[in-house]
C-alpha cells in the first residue's frame, strides 16, 4: 500500500522534469506563413513530383496555385522546377559481378521568381539518396521496395521545396511619390 507522504514524494520528481520539457522550446510543426497567395506552378502537375508538390501548396489552405500559361503574369510567385533527375548507382557486387547494392539518388533543381524576373530563390539543386541492397531473387520486391524509397526521398525534397518557400521574403514595391509637397 502506498502511504500519502510515498505518493507524494514519488511525484515530486515529475515536477522538474514536466518543467524542463515545457522549456525545451518544442512545438509542432505548423503550416507555414507564405508571403504570396498566388503561385503559378511552371512545371508538370502530372509528374509524381509534380503531383505532391501541388497537393501539399494546396493543403496549405493559403495558397492558390495556377498552371494555365495567361495567369503566368498575374501571379505573385512563380515556381520553376528545372530538373528531376533518379539513379540508381551499383556500389557493390559479389565475386561472381551479380550486384549486391545499389544507391538511389534523387536530385530536384528549382528556383522561386517574380513575374517580373526578380530571383526570390535562385536556383537550388535538393539532392536525396539512400542504399538499396539487393538479391536477383528477390528482385519484384526489391523493385517494390526501390518505388518506395524514391517516393519517400520525393516526400523529404517537396517539404524541403515547402520550407524555403515559407522563408522567401517578397521585395518590397516602391512607394509612389505624393503629389502634395510641403
Amino acid at each position: 500500500m502506498i502511504t500519502p507522504r510515498r505518493y507524494f514524494l514519488q511525484g515530486l520528481w515529475a515536477v522538474p522534469l514536466t518543467a524542463g520539457l515545457s522549456a525545451c522550446g518544442f512545438q509542432l510543426r505548423s503550416v507555414g506563413n507564405y508571403p504570396f497567395k498566388t503561385l503559378f506552378a511552371n512545371f508538370s502537375i502530372s509528374s509524381p513530383l509534380g503531383v505532391e508538390l501541388r497537393r501539399n501548396l494546396l493543403g496549405t489552405g493559403r495558397i492558390e496555385v495556377w498552371s494555365e500559361p495567361a495567369q503566368m503574369l498575374k501571379a505573385d510567385a512563380i515556381l520553376d522546377i528545372l530538373g528531376e533527375e533518379r539513379q540508381q548507382v551499383v556500389v557493390g557486387i559479389n565475386a561472381l559481378g551479380q550486384v549486391r547494392e545499389l544507391q538511389l539518388r534523387l536530385r530536384v533543381r528549382f528556383g522561386l521568381r517574380t513575374p517580373d524576373g526578380v530571383n526570390l530563390i535562385d536556383v537550388v539543386e535538393l539532392a536525396q539518396q539512400r542504399d538499396l541492397s539487393f538479391t536477383e531473387t528477390a528482385a519484384l520486391s526489391k523493385e517494390i521496395e526501390q518505388g518506395l524509397m524514391y517516393r519517400d526521398m520525393q516526400t523529404d525534397i517537396v517539404q524541403q521545396i515547402m520550407r524555403r518557400l515559407a522563408m522567401v521574403k517578397l521585395p518590397s514595391k516602391p512607394v509612389a511619390e505624393s503629389a502634395h509637397k510641403p
